[in-house]
Parts: structure tokens; C-alpha cells; sequence
């Protein structure tokens, strides 16, 4: 059973815990998701709230580039690396 992560919406912490497993940079996360790296910093310290397409950018970026995001469950939620797809 493959889990879809496509409507899962991304915390700040999700998404320093997925730029830290790829070994990611802010202004790389920025760049790959066009968008300003003032909103990824502000994202990430949790100053402003982001409209849901752009924590949408945010995230298919970090997806792209190898993580996915795990659901809340009663273990909180988490960041994985993806599992490479078979050919």
C-alpha cells in the first residue's frame, strides 16, 4: 500500500528537518521553489503564515529533490528520504 503525501500540508520543522537530510541550503530550497528566500527563512522560524500553494512550492521542491513528508499519526509527524521508483 503506497501512502499519498499529496495533500499533506508542511510544518517549519518538517521542512528544516527535510533541507537538513538533503543537506539543503535556504537560499537552494528558495531557488528551487521559486520563491523568496526571506519566505522560506520567515517559514522556517515560524514568523509568518504562507499561503497553502506556497508551502505547496516549498514542498514539491523538497520532494523533488528527494524527501517525503509523513502524515500526522500518534507519533507526530516526520520526514523521510523517498524510495528510488523502479524503472
Amino acid at each position: 500500500m503506497t501512502l499519498s503525501t499529496e495533500n499533506v500540508e508542511m510544518t517549519p520543522s518538517q521542512c528544516r528537518a527535510a533541507r537538513a537530510l538533503l543537506n539543503m541550503t535556504q537560499p537552494a530550497l528558495a531557488a528551487g521553489a521559486d520563491v523568496g528566500l526571506s519566505t522560506v527563512v520567515d517559514f522556517e522560524k515560524s514568523r509568518r503564515n504562507l499561503p497553502a500553494d506556497t508551502i505547496g512550492k516549498l514542498r514539491k521542491a523538497l520532494e523533488a529533490a528527494g524527501v517525503e513528508l509523513v502524515p500526522e499519526d500518534a507519533k507526530g509527524v516526520g520526514v523521510r528520504f523517498s524510495s528510488p521508483t523502479a524503472p
